[in-house]
């Protein structure tokens, strides 16, 4: 398929090809779920920790005496029925990435980058790169294919340094390599801008494999 590149400034330049394999196929919603919940659940810390009754710093002490009272027998302060007890069954410190086969990754990476075509989001432009590292001049060129402050991708053809520094104050704008894609943000991005020659990367990277 062919599609437009445009310049910095928005104008149309020239057509570039595109593989069918990787820009234009079926989309599997299925593989595009799993992998976004894995990058989700990799990225959680899993640091979330609570006490039981054999760990809370607490009195030893029966909270009253055991015969004569008219209650139910209790054996201490730190027990989870206690204000200041132990809890039952809370978090503890755990691992929560997981892994998935990695033909389920590519799959939905192909399946976002044609998601995002068919849905006009996906943006040619040709190569460009900020020599002075300022936020205001990629804000600049940003704005030329994005009106509204929204959530905006950017995916280089290497990992721009100088791209990358001038990206760090944009909040909407998230900056990728060709080759590591996010599955989280191709799916949420209301523009997916992609240089040249990082897609002349993607038509090699992601097809025929």
């Amino acid at each position: 398929m062919e599609t437009k590149v445009y310049s910095t400034n928005g104008e149309e330049v020239r057509t570039i090809l595109l593989n069918d394999e990787v820009f234009n196929r079926e989309v599997s919603d299925g593989c595009i779920y799993y992998v976004v919940n894995n990058e989700l659940a990799n990225r959680r810390v899993g640091t979330a920790c609570t006490k039981t009754r054999g760990e809370v710093n607490y009195s030893n002490a029966r909270p009253y005496k055991q015969k004569g009272t008219g209650n139910a027998r209790a054996g201490d302060k730190k027990s989870p029925i206690w204000v200041g007890g132990g809890t039952i069954f809370g978090p503890k410190p755990r691992d929560y990435s997981y892994s998935i086969p990695k033909k389920v990754k590519r799959l939905a990476m192909k399946s976002l980058l044609s998601l995002s075509v068919k849905e006009d989001r996906m943006v040619v432009v040709e190569d460009f790169t900020v020599e002075s590292g300022k936020t205001k001049d990629l804000a600049a060129i940003i704005k030329n294919f994005m009106k509204d402050e929204k959530r905006t991708v950017l995916i280089l053809k290497d990992d721009d340094v100088l791209m990358r520094r001038a990206a760090r104050n944009i909040p909407y704008l998230r900056v990728l390599s060709y080759n590591r894609l996010s599955a989280k943000e191709l799916l949420y991005g209301r523009k997916v801008l992609v240089l040249e020659q990082a897609a002349s990367n993607l038509n090699e990277f992601y097809g025929d494999k």
